[in-house]
């Protein structure tokens, strides 16, 4: 493969990338963070556990909604300070105070009053996260031009990311511990107001040190107003069935559906084995191991895996570093099976940087394949550029196949014959449980191989889209990107 130098211009300086890394540690610090609350939701507020399932079902339906309408927005917004950075700015601050806000419940408080005590903070957090997150992820893929850049851009922010996902687990065990906090209700208000509060100081940052491209080149934006409120639905449907049309990105919503969805599916499964079939149904027991064994998992990502991913993807190209990843991932499932032993719970460690691959590689490409898409689209539809919509699509789709995930990982449970009143598991259902483990994610990332074997966006491609799209810019009086001042 031929491989090109990134000029100066296209590289993103390493403090845009940090700060860019922390607008993605929000991105993941809250719903991981979401994720851990909602299980005391049951537990230490009393919440029947149907209601509960309302309450992460209800939000995430609007969100649906709202992440191709903040995407459309973001894409067309004018301002002296960006079409996204404001949007990031006040969405953090929103974000970090609805969080704070929504736990702060009360067990004495009778059932129905913190069910929609939560439910319309819940909705109301949902939105400002989507005025947030939508439009740091369309700044994220046009914050440089170059192919390969832009893989260094998305394997920066994936690492510090990661760093949400190494230290929310501990989460189950500091709420737990009385001598920590009193009860458990005391200790997820007390966390929330402490994460709320990082995700203002670090959601911030994004929007005062990244750039933007300049708005003056970015001409046949839509109206934004309640007069023109009629054209601009339709034409963010136009949009929409553009991006429909957009084969590459097709490929890479579905890849990602596949491989996220089938790790999600799973994700539990591993806290299960570890303490029903290794430490015979006793927590106690189990003690750290299933904390260490996420953190661990999102250590060897961060600090391993995502750089080793970025070095093949600028040397072997995108595609075949997806490619190669998944299919050491699938390898990591497979030994799970020998590694999660009874006699050995060191063993559990193994198959962890090989199962990184798959997650850890994923959405680094992913975003950074999408930026690329973003400019076969501007090829083929003009302007405006559409990577706020691009964005919430693909988001969209995330958050769909993993409401699906969790559902579909009930159900397995359910048919192994999971109990979860009786410490003893049988044998068969310890076996089954094991087996689906391994097989429903190793299946998923080989249908994911199969969807992106023929993507066909190539850095000798991606850099030939470039050079059309400059010509054709200048064509219609568009100057090359520049920074906002």
């Amino acid at each position: 493969m031929k491989h090109y130098k990134t000029p100066p211009e296209d590289i993103v300086p390493v403090v845009q990338k940090i700060a860019f890394g922390a607008g993605n540690l929000v991105n993941n610090l809250l719903p991981a963070a979401l994720g851990v609350f909602m299980y005391f939701l049951v537990t230490a507020f009393g919440m029947n556990p149907f209601l509960a399932g309302l309450l992460a079902a209800i939000p995430r339906f609007m969100d649906a909604l709202t992440d191709p309408i903040m995407g459309y927005i973001s894409d067309n917004t004018v301002s002296r300070w960006g079409r996204r950075k404001p949007y990031i700015f006040i969405g953090a601050i929103l974000s970090g105070i609805l969080f704070m806000i929504l736990w702060q419940l009360n067990p004495e408080n009778s059932e129905m009053y913190n069910f929609y005590y939560f439910l319309i903070f819940a909705l109301l957090f949902f939105i400002g996260n989507t005025i947030f997150s939508t439009p740091l992820i369309g700044l994220g893929y046009e914050m440089t031009t170059d192919y390969n850049e832009r893989t260094r851009l998305m394997a920066s922010s994936q690492i510090v990311g990661q760093l949400a996902w190494m230290i929310v687990p501990w989460f189950w065990y500091l709420i737990a511990r009385p001598e920590i906090y009193p009860t458990e209700a005391e200790g997820v208000r007390s966390l929330s107001i402490l994460v709320g509060a990082t995700c203002i100081v670090l959601g911030i940052l994004p929007a005062i040190f990244c750039r933007e491209i300049n708005q003056t080149n970015l001409e046949s934006r839509s109206n934004l107003s309640f007069k023109e409120l009629g054209s601009n639905l339709k034409s963010l449907i136009k949009g929409i069935k553009e991006i429909s049309k957009n084969n590459p990105f097709m490929r890479l919503c579905g890849a990602t559906f596949l491989v996220f969805n089938g790790f999600q599916t799973v994700a539990s499964f591993s806290y299960f084995i570890i303490v029903y079939y290794m430490f015979k149904g006793s927590n106690a027991d189990a003690g750290q191991w299933p904390a260490w064994f996420s953190t661990i998992s999102a250590v060897v990502t961060a600090f391993l895996v995502i750089p080793i991913i970025s070095w093949i993807a600028s040397n072997w190209g995108k595609r075949r570093a997806f490619i190669i990843a998944t299919f050491i991932s699938i390898v990591g499932y497979i030994m799970k099976w020998w590694a999660f032993n009874p006699t050995n719970p060191w063993l559990i460690l193994i198959p962890i940087p090989l199962m990184s691959f798959g997650i850890g590689g994923l959405f680094t490409l992913m975003m950074s394949m999408t930026a690329d898409v973003c400019d076969l689209d501007e090829l083929r539809n003009g302007i405006p550029r559409k990577e706020g919509t691009f964005g919430a699509v693909y988001w969209w789709m995330v958050k769909l196949g993993q409401a699906l995930a969790l559902a579909i990982g009930g159900a397995v449970l359910s048919l192994v014959g999971f109990n979860e009143e009786i410490a003893i598991q049988s044998v068969d259902t310890i076996t089954k449980l094991r087996l689906a483990d391994i097989i429903i994610p190793s299946v998923t990332a080989l249908l994911a191989v199969w969807v992106m074997w023929n993507y066909n966006i190539t850095e000798e491609r991606a850099r030939e889209i470039k050079k059309q799209l400059e010509e054709k810019r200048l064509s219609y009086n568009l100057k090359p990107k520049k920074d906002v001042n």
